[in-house]
């Protein structure tokens, strides 16, 4: 009998809801749980059992016991709070010890600080490393010699929220870079969703005809060159930092990422679903904060009901149809050398139609937060603290929408050759950190002009005299701007087009 790896010491348990325990043992055997003075048992059925304790008030220095017969396994040091779990890929992931205050941050941790951090082991599938790998993990307080790994965006935004709570806030690292949604999906449930379906035939077309022993050989053996071609490519952007992706590829040979496809491979769809995210399910959860979207601009058009698809899942999965789902919109970006397509809005908008579309769901808006050139930009602190407000505004109640929330379109309506966008969250009125801009008019030609633009409490109003007869609005619309335009509340105005009001 044993427990789920994410069980350990240090670990964190939500508050005031029921705490789900569970793991794999001998079928008949019965299983107790005992916590604070309450206990659950349960019988061992199909090699799983599963118990569930009632809610507890927050609470540290908890000692948990789970006993089978003559096995009794003993967690100590246990905090009842807050847990949230952070999924996504590269920008979730981003380590606190490469961001830009991160050494700062890491100096200053201690156990007192409040937060804890589960790291999922990253695996991409079952095969004999990866019981070893699981058990090994566990919980860790935070500490400089031990959070350098944690997530950034996930750290900073555990900070805010433990001070502003008063308990102990736990985060489970969940995330890997450069996957597509499609990968924490379930592939059963991307197949009853038509639309989603390339992400399966992609696969199926590059597996057909390969045997499991063949792929998994080729990905061995692709993932030993990349790992050395990795280590020369950091050692080369130390030496020489100015030193563009092409010029590498010239002088190190080509990357070969991201591989081959197959079983092996972590961007295959469904793949991290298995071998990651249901790992930790059904571990009880205040909720989620996502940070993905980058590796999906391919396929701009179905991502809404990609994600969406995701976000309902996941609910189904911890069963809680409510549980707070909150997104990170996705920042400014592009490379310098490449054409600007707009795909990135397009993912914006999906983003932002799932937000409008699915209730108990919040959209941190981070506009200003990207970079050119840079897809990883290394600042996180304002993605932390934008869902930390997003938390304490649509989760926890204790500040106002208007406080928590960035300006975003509510509707708009023409008035002789004026279009006016009314904005919520903006009752106050705008801030400018330069002139305002990236406002455009288009009529019933469909061509785009620069608009000028009035700000005012609750509305924005756009003339262009290139368009006596405005029949549509955007701002921001295109991969890469800068921003200029703040609510008084200090969030970026949001990125939008009046077509898809």
């Amino acid at each position: 009998m044993r427990t789920a790896a994410v069980f350990s010491d240090y670990m964190v348990l939500q508050r005031e809801k029921p705490i789900a325990v569970w793991g794999d043992g001998r079928d008949g055997v019965r299983v107790t749980v005992t916590l604070a003075g309450h206990s659950a048992s349960c019988t061992v059925r199909d090699g799983r059992w599963r118990v569930t304790l009632p809610p507890m008030p927050a609470a540290e220095h908890l000692t948990m016991t789970v006993r089978s017969g003559a096995v009794c396994i003993r967690f100590r040091e246990i905090a009842v709070g807050e847990v949230w779990l952070c999924g996504g890929q590269s920008n979730m992931e981003f380590e606190i010890r490469n961001e830009k205050n991160g050494q700062a941050v890491l100096s200053s941790l201690s156990p007192e600080c409040g937060v804890r951090y589960y790291y999922t082991p990253k695996l991409q599938m079952f095969d004999g490393d990866y019981d070893r790998a699981e058990r090994a993990s566990g919980w860790c307080e935070a500490a400089p010699e031990t959070a350098g790994a944690w997530s950034a965006v996930g750290l900073y935004f555990a900070l805010e929220l433990q001070k502003r709570l008063g308990v102990t806030v736990g985060l489970i690292g969940c995330s890997w870079g450069g996957t597509s949604a499609a990968a924490w999906i379930p592939c059963e449930t991307l197949r009853a969703h038509p639309a989603l379906h390339p992400y399966l035939e992609d696969y199926e077309n590059a597996v057909r005809g390969r045997s499991t022993e063949e792929m998994i050989r080729e990905y061995d053996a692709y993932s030993a060159f990349q790992s050395d071609w990795q280590n020369r490519y950091e050692q080369l952007m130390r030496e020489h930092p100015e030193t563009s992706w092409e010029r590498a590829q010239e002088l190190l040979g080509a990357s070969q990422y991201p591989g081959p496809m197959g079983p092996k491979n972590e961007l295959r769809p469904g793949g991290l679903c298995e071998t990651m995210l249901r790992r930790v399910c059904p571990y009880t959860l205040r909720g989620f904060l996502f940070y993905q979207g980058e590796s999906d601009t391919h396929r701009s058009g179905t991502y809404a009901e990609l994600l969406e698809t995701l976000i309902c899942r996941w609910r189904e999965d911890w069963g809680c149809d409510a549980l707070p789902f909150l997104n990170v919109q996705l920042p400014m970006f592009r490379y310098q050398h490449e054409p600007d397509t707009g795909s990135w809005a397009l993912i914006r908008e999906a983003q932002a139609a799932v937000f409008r579309r699915l209730r108990h769901t919040a959209l941190a808006v981070t506009a200003d937060c990207g970079a050119l050139d840079d897809i990883h930009p290394a600042d996180k602190s304002q993605v932390g603290h934008r869902l930390a407000l997003a938390a304490l505004s649509e989760v926890y109640g204790m500040i106002p929408r208007e406080q928590g929330c960035a300006p975003m379109p509510s509707g708009s309506y023409v008035s002789g050759g004026t279009m006016t966008v009314l904005i919520e969250n903006a009752a106050d009125g705008f801030c400018l950190t330069g002139e305002p801009s990236g406002f455009a008019l288009c009529g019933a030609d469909g061509v785009w002009h620069p608009a000028a633009a009035v700000l005012l409490p609750g509305r924005i109003t756009l003339t262009a005299a290139a368009v006596p007869e405005p029949k549509a609005a955007r701002y921001a619309w295109c991969n890469y701007t800068e921003v200029t335009v703040f609510g008084r509340n200090g969030l970026p105005l949001m990125p939008f087009r009046t077509a898809a009001l």
